[in-house]
């Protein structure tokens, strides 16, 4: 099957997560999901894959044999199966060739993909790109990932003459909502040594460095009283949540922020002059900082509770993810030197970015699986513009490819690459 069918197919079903059901704790949180791995795994039973498991949850493993008796330590690689729920509408994707300046999505709506809006689309004239009718996601985030892995099992298995250890591969639901996917999968029981995620954007992008990320929930109680004798007696707990968010630091949020620059988010606010709750995103790329992030948030919280009373206000504090470059050091590196050999065996330049958000790879690594992120190829994720080159998308498909065929050159000799 062509990678482009593949794809497509695979974007005919909605995967859109459902953060109602996520909050329930149910998983998959959409049914789509579960219909996407039951495809996912029909498919690697025609390749001939091995080990193939659909578990409860829609996540699904299978294995790739070696061909070799060479002792090669296992990679693997990851795709997510659902889509943002930016958008929950059915994806109708196009396939068409660009030929420059902007193209019609959908001539009824008149909505169109504009090059002055998106300069980059000049850098794929020439190429087929593939959209959707402007009313939904096209869900490349990350359903390219799934078919680029595909694709290279497909073209493995029908070309015997290239020598590999063992591949596995794994498909986990929900990312979108705080990678629950990767928080439930079983490290130990896959059994790989390395992987890598295909979750970021343009060709060429490379991830190895992501957010320590962190959750602070801030509850304050106040005393409620009636207006007309509210004097000496009103405690208003909506104002000191506001009195807090005051004393953050003003120039450290997201929409002043870019490039490792960390921020506070003040994401929710919720309650009433009795009680609020509010809650913040915590984040920072360096362990320093983001540990500095945590204590500077208690901290304020203590000093708030003082002034205004014992039990006044609860500061609670979470980790959700750490940054990735924490488990590529040292020993842990070699991941990151095979993906750079096969970005060149590709003819392609790397561009490693510092993502301002977590992924599946982030989790995983902090479970001992190092798992830096590889492109998939496509623009403007979580939008309705988002597009996907058909020649990005092949590339992809090539570096996972490439990945192995360095696995195998680099550890033949039996010795781990530094």
């Amino acid at each position: 099957m062509d990678i482009v069918e593949r794809f497509i197919n695979y974007t005919k079903i909605n995967t859109t997560t459902s953060r109602e059901n996520g909050a329930k704790g149910i998983m998959p949180s959409s049914p789509g999901q579960m219909k996407l791995a039951k495809l996912l795994v029909s498919e690697l039973e025609a390749l001939g894959m091995e080990d193939i498991i659909l578990r409860e949850n829609a996540i699904v493993t299978a294995t790739l044999p070696a061909n070799t008796d060479e002792t090669i330590p296992v990679v693997s690689f990851f795709g997510h199966l659902d889509t943002s729920a930016e958008q929950t509408a059915d994806t109708k994707a196009q396939r068409f060739p660009y030929n420059g300046g902007d193209l019609c999505l959908n001539p009824e709506l008149n909505i169109y993909l504009r090059e002055s809006e998106f300069p980059e689309l000049k850098n794929y004239i020439g190429d087929d790109l593939i959209v959707t009718d402007g009313t939904s996601l096209l869900g490349a985030d990350d359903k390219a990932a799934l078919a680029a892995i595909m694709n290279a099992l497909q073209f493995l298995i029908s070309h015997p003459e290239i020598r590999h250890g063992e591949v596995k591969v794994g498909f986990v639901p929900d990312e979108e909502q705080g990678l629950r996917g990767a928080k439930a999968f079983d490290v130990s029981e896959f059994g790989a040594d390395f992987g890598y995620t295909l979750d970021c954007c343009g060709i060429g992008e490379f991830v190895y460095e992501n957010w320590n990320a962190g959750d602070a929930e801030i509850i304050f109680t106040g005393q409620s009283a009636h207006p007309m004798s509210a004097k000496g007696k009103l405690k208003n707990s909506l104002l000191m949540a506001h009195k807090f968010i005051s004393m953050l630091p003003g120039g450290e949020a997201p929409e002043y922020t870019e490039g490792r620059e960390g921020y506070y988010w003040v994401k929710q606010l919720q309650g009433n002059s009795a009680r609020t709750v509010l809650k913040l995103d915590i984040r920072d790329f360096s362990e320093e900082g983001y540990h500095a992030r945590k204590t500077f948030v208690r901290q304020l919280a203590e000093s708030a509770c003082a002034l205004w009373g014992e039990g006044s206000v609860i500061c609670q504090l979470s980790d959700r993810y750490a940054n990735v470059f924490n488990s590529l050091q040292g020993e842990g590196h070699y991941p990151i030197d095979i993906a750079l050999r096969a970005y060149q065996r590709c003819g392609i330049t790397p561009t490693p970015v510092a993502m301002r958000g977590g992924y599946d790879g982030a989790v995983l690594s902090q479970k001992g699986l190092p798992c830096p992120n590889i492109f998939t190829g496509a623009h403007n994720f979580h939008s309705i513009y988002e597009y996907l080159p058909v020649r990005s998308l092949r590339a992809a498909s090539d570096v996972v490819i490439a990945i192995i065929q360095e696995t195998f050159n680099g550890f033949t000799t039996g010795n781990r690459e530094s």
